[in-house]
């Protein structure tokens, strides 16, 4: 089925007046192509395995299997990698996924070299190819980050809330992308990177749950019900109108995400101009007062000094 191509320079673009450039691709990370390259480096297993006995047969396709998971399970990891590094707030991983792909890596390698009698070097080609794949793709983020001081109950209720409202936001993503249409899904791409910086506000502020609660349920959830009907309907008629209307209910919602992220943005500064203030109070109680440096006078030459002389009057010269 043909898709439309759409783009900035594309006569969609300028639709409604909607000059907005098209966002930038997805974060990824940067050895996010690596685990294919592992993968084709194992199909030898899986193609030598029909030239052998029925044993040597089922440890050569165990081996691509397992290589080929541990390839897919490193992927995952190296995506929610990706995802931690460009937060400003992010908990660690739940499950440390490159080290599991290390290790399946390393099994995978010993079953595949692995012969009757010879257990101990396959054991150390295992060990081997787990150092390499560390070497090779790193460790997985074992911090969190950003969530010095955050009350650990507090924190799980923003959570929990946020990931509530991501999978809102993924079903909207979802409904859109199949439409097949590079705008639409580079627009809702926008909106949901306004969201997330919503996300990240409450992650690292999960008092400020209460006032983001709204948003974060009922507003996205109205968001996806009309996404998913905007889908259906335009998905058959292809009228523009409809089209036009569903971009700018985008708009008006995406302006109210981010008034709503900067009004959050203000009450921490104020939070901490407060917290400034009382500790200078505190301070002052305690008879501590911030002394301003002395100004240190500039070195003076003696022509310097002379013509301070001349200048001051009222002062008696001594020859």
């Amino acid at each position: 089925m043909a898709k439309r191509f759409g783009g900035r320079f594309s006569p969609d673009a300028l639709q409604n007046g909607n000059l907005n450039p098209i966002p930038d691709a997805p974060i990824r990370h940067r050895l996010a192509g690596r685990p294919k390259y592992v993968t084709m480096a194992a199909v030898p297993f899986l193609f030598s395995a029909f030239f052998q006995d029925p044993a040597g047969m089922a440890a050569n396709l165990a081996a691509f299997g397992v290589i080929a998971s541990a390839m897919w399970m490193t992927r995952e990891g190296l995506a929610a990698e990706a995802a931690y590094e460009v937060r400003r707030v992010a908990r660690r991983p739940a499950i440390p996924r490159k080290l599991f792909g290390g290790v399946l890596a390393g099994l995978g390698l010993g079953l595949g070299v692995a012969e009757p009698g010879s257990l101990a070097g396959a054991g150390a080609v295992g060990v081997t190819g787990l150092a390499l794949h560390w070497l090779a793709f790193g460790s997985d983020p074992m911090r969190d980050k950003g969530m010095d001081g955050v009350d650990g109950f507090q924190g799980e209720r923003a959570q929990k809330m946020i990931e509530e409202a991501e999978a809102h936001l993924a079903q909207m993503r979802d409904a859109i992308r199949q439409l097949g249409d590079r705008w639409l899904d580079a627009r809702i791409n926008r909106f949901a990177a306004t969201v997330e910086d919503l996300f990240d506000r409450v992650r690292s502020n999960p008092g400020d749950l209460s006032a983001a609660r709204r948003y974060l349920g009922v507003y996205l959830m109205g968001a996806r019900d009309a996404s998913v009907k905007f889908a259906d309907l335009y998905r058959q008629t292809q009228d523009p109108a409809v089209r036009a209307s569903y971009e700018t209910f985008l708009d008006d919602l995406e302006k109210d995400f981010s008034a709503k992220s900067r009004r959050l943005l203000e009450g921490d500064r104020t939070d901490l101009d407060i917290e400034i203030s009382v500790l200078r109070d505190r301070l002052a109680r305690e008879g501590v007062r911030a002394s301003e440096p002395a100004a240190l006078e500039p070195p003076r030459t003696e022509a310097a000094r002379f013509l301070d002389d001349l200048l001051t009057p009222g002062q008696d010269k001594v020859r």
